[in-house]
């Protein structure tokens, strides 16, 4: 009986989403550049279309059209100077029906906010572009950058583009910032132990090449230990390592087929681990259907940072199948979504004291369109690892 009220309020809740939604019509920073509409580079929100990526790996510019009204005219051919700054804001609200950790029982939850960030992007100067996004709000607490770097286009006429600053690890092969879903892909967030190392936020610098054979080339050099606040020292990186991937990517008419290698030691109070990790990722369009997946090995020599570690090395593997259903194609009002996760590891045998990193777990996502630049979700996850039922409803918008 209470799991139903629970579920007559979550819809309540979602209602009420929707009718307070009516008030949110205005544009992101792009599209208020250009005058476009969001769905010139997005399906729904916030997924890009292979134009949204072209348009970011072009710097955030569109060749041949930019309005010359976005620049001041300043009478310095060597400034590019924008006009106004470009300022979008992005907002998620969800309400959520979970087991207590305690009792088992239902419990709900108003998070309301969860996330709220000041994202914005544009010129420096010809071929040079910038890109960040400031977390307002993160679960109630201020997180600050996450995203955030220089991203040169073309350097020196070759064909290659670098990225300097901080950003995702896991962004050559899936974006997590645009997945439909509430649900996240668990293998990219995975640690081992007490080592840093995971595809996810980093700082360091990266290049991309597109071949002329038609294959894409990614190569970072990052500190290895995330996006964490300075030591006294006004030190980011905690040791003298750095950590190297490789990603290599080709496409098949209506697939896409890639591989990567991470090499990533880090060291603590003089203790070494090695983390490498290989993996292969697919995207393929089979009618209305997009089925991305990843699938990905990982051993640590010394995840505990002991000065005796196991024989043995702490082996790793998972990843994940999404299912993305589109009735419409890119003009599709709602889209449901289909993500299977997977995480596998055997640091708890050889390590009894390190925390489990086991994740087994299938999600249904319905999304809706209210707007161009709004959206209600609906998701239902179960998660096999810890035999739990999860419920959410919320809204996004950015604006």
């Amino acid at each position: 009986m209470r799991g139903y009220q629970s579920l007559k309020i979550g819809l309540m809740a979602l209602v009420l989403f929707t009718f307070f939604a009516e008030t949110a019509r205005a544009i992101p920073a792009f599209a208020r550049k250009y005058r476009m509409s969001c769905n010139t580079c997005h399906t729904m929100f916030p997924k890009l279309k292979d134009f949204g990526d072209e348009f970011a790996g072009n710097g955030f510019v569109m060749p041949g059209v930019e309005p010359s009204r976005a620049f001041l005219e300043t009478g310095d051919i060597e400034l590019l100077l924008q006009r106004e700054l470009p300022v979008a804001v992005r907002m998620d609200l969800y309400y959520d029906l979970t087991p207590d950790a305690v009792s088992g029982d239902p419990k709900t939850d108003f998070r309301t906010p969860y996330n709220i960030k000041l994202l914005s992007g544009g010129n420096v100067g010809k071929n040079v572009s910038y890109y960040f996004y400031f977390f307002m709000s993160e679960r109630g607490s201020v997180a600050g950058l996450e995203d955030a770097f220089i991203y040169v286009n073309d350097l020196f006429g070759k064909g290659v583009n670098v990225a300097i600053g901080q950003f995702q690890l896991s962004d050559p092969m899936f974006k997590r910032e645009l997945r439909l879903s509430y649900s996240d892909y668990q293998v990219y967030r995975t640690t081992i132990g007490w080592a840093p190392t995971d595809l996810t936020y980093d700082r360091g610098l990266s290049f991309d090449y597109g071949a002329p054979f038609g294959t894409d080339f990614v190569f970072t050099i990052a500190n290895g230990n995330g996006i964490g606040p300075a030591s006294g020292l006004r030190q980011f990186d905690d040791d003298n390592y750095k950590t190297y991937l490789l990603r290599a990517s080709h496409g098949l008419g209506n697939m896409r087929v890639g591989g990567f290698g991470y090499y990533a030691p880090t060291e603590w109070w003089s203790e070494v681990n090695t983390a490498l990790m290989f993996g292969a990722d697919a995207t393929a369009l089979l009618g209305r259907f997009e089925v991305n997946a990843q699938w990905l090995f990982r051993t640590d020599d010394n995840p505990l940072y002991r000065a005796a570690p196991a024989a043995d090395k702490v082996k790793t593997n998972g990843g994940f199948v999404e299912a993305i259903y589109s009735p419409n194609g890119d003009q599709s009002k709602w889209n449901a979504i289909l993500l299977y996760n997977l995480v596998n590891s055997d640091v708890t045998d050889l390590y009894p004291t390190a925390s489990d990193p086991a994740y087994h777990a299938i999600s249904v996502t319905g999304c809706y369109q209210i707007y161009r630049n709004m959206r209600a979700i609906v998701e239902y996850l179960r998660d096999m690892e810890k035999s739990a039922n999860h419920l959410l409803f919320g809204i996004s918008s950015a604006f």
